[in-house]
């Protein structure tokens, strides 16, 4: 994940280095785990936030789909039936044929 990610910013190790350099000057060597903790719960609350929406949109998409399923289980059963009044008519006095 993090090598897709350094491509895209076209980024190599001496960038990185560089960029580690920096911040290791401008927060000094006592911040960086409080920086690093920070930016943990950062990102795990935003994972969190995002696979809360993912269960969300899961959970619609299977409600609608079970809906469509139930409908078209009525519909096939109301067709049946239909079809079955149609071909074998109810009558109250059957007909004797001789």
């Amino acid at each position: 994940m993090y090598n897709s990610l350094f491509l895209f910013l076209n980024m190599g190790t001496p960038e990185i280095l560089m960029i580690m350099f920096v911040v290791l000057l401008l927060f000094g060597g006592k911040k960086l785990p409080e920086l690093a903790r920070g930016l943990g719960k950062g990102i795990r609350e935003f994972k969190d936030a995002s696979d809360g929406v993912k269960r969300e949109i899961h959970n619609n998409i299977n409600n609608v789909s079970d809906g469509i399923n139930s409908d078209y289980a009525k519909n096939e059963t109301i067709t049946k039936s239909e079809i079955e009044e149609t071909i074998i008519p109810e009558t109250d006095n059957p007909k004797t044929v001789h």
